[in-house]
């Protein structure tokens, strides 16, 4: 294949690769700010330096052709990569600044969204979105600079931070303990009504103990089940009936006499927190400030 000089060879993929992703002259011009003519006759002399037609035109849509599908799948990555390292030193020379995309599960949102925002608050330049989600959210493709996780390090593929270790709580309310008695053994929890959490599975999640140096699951049952954390934790609260939730859950219902931890003999570690970000963003002063202001939250929560 003849691509002729390099240089002429790379002016054109930006323009094909924006131009491919959009199907569209006209909003790849706008992505570039150019004229459509310009992003059109781009890659015209990328085809010419390729040696194959790239891009089948018509007059209302633009698509690729089995060449151009192949040479996009190639290039696509190689653009994404030289435009995080562009931006990547564009931005250590700064603050953290522009938009800060941040995913969190359900369960998380009351502990940190209140104590990022106000970690954020110093810092003029920068906004936080926050999208509150038990799904796996591809960082990448949906444009999320960080992701927190719990039990879920992401892989070889995401940069990865510990935020925090956890420990399963088995609590209730004190009025339900009164009127129910406390079970001395996780055995014991068949006499009581037992709110289960619903996972995104949609199976109900079995309750886990350590007993002897040894983990067991305990399928436990009860009439509610529920797939928010937060409103399990209310309805403990309420005093409708026993539930086991992660520590950071219960800390201040506990502190506050709202609820009672037992069976603490038997309480068993939980799944580990993280904070993921893609590798092109893991240096971006955005990144590295959400990953120190999370750490602060969860060390001090």
């Amino acid at each position: 294949m003849n691509v002729g000089p390099d240089s002429e060879l790379f002016a054109g993929l930006l323009p094909f690769v924006h131009t491919a992703t959009e199907r569209s002259f006209r909003r790849a011009a706008a992505r570039l700010g150019v004229s459509p003519a310009a992003v059109s006759k781009a890659v015209r002399k990328l085809e010419e330096r390729v040696g194959s037609k790239l891009l089948v035109r018509t007059s209302r849509t633009v698509s690729l052709t089995p060449e151009g599908a192949v040479f996009f799948e190639r290039c696509r990555d190689a653009v994404a990569s030289v435009q995080a390292a562009r931006e990547l030193v564009s931005e250590s020379r700064r603050g953290p600044r522009g938009l800060l995309h941040v995913t969190l599960p359900l369960i998380l949102g009351r502990h940190v969204v209140p104590e990022l925002t106000r970690r954020i608050a110093p810092h003029p330049k920068l906004s936080l979105r926050v999208a509150m989600t038990d799904r796996l959210v591809r960082l990448e493709e949906e444009g999320v600079d960080v992701a927190v996780r719990i039990g879920e390090r992401g892989g070889a593929r995401l940069v990865s931070r510990l935020l925090r270790r956890t420990r399963w709580v088995t609590v209730a309310s004190p009025g339900y303990l009164a009127r129910r008695g406390v079970p001395k053994h996780p055995s014991g929890l068949g006499q009581h009504d037992c709110l289960r959490f619903v996972a995104p599975t949609g199976r109900a999640r079995d309750w886990v103990f350590r007993a002897d140096g040894a983990m067991t699951n305990v399928a436990v049952q009860g009439s509610l089940l529920i797939d928010h954390g937060e409103l399990l934790l209310e309805a403990a609260v309420a005093g409708l009936g026993v539930c086991q939730l992660l520590d950071f859950m219960v800390k201040a219902p506990i502190g506050r006499g709202e609820l009672t931890e037992i069976l603490d003999g038997y309480s068993a570690p939980g799944p580990p927190i993280y904070a993921l970000a893609a590798p092109e963003r893991s240096r971006s002063p955005n990144v590295r400030a959400a990953f120190g202001f999370l750490e602060e939250i969860f060390r001090a929560g």
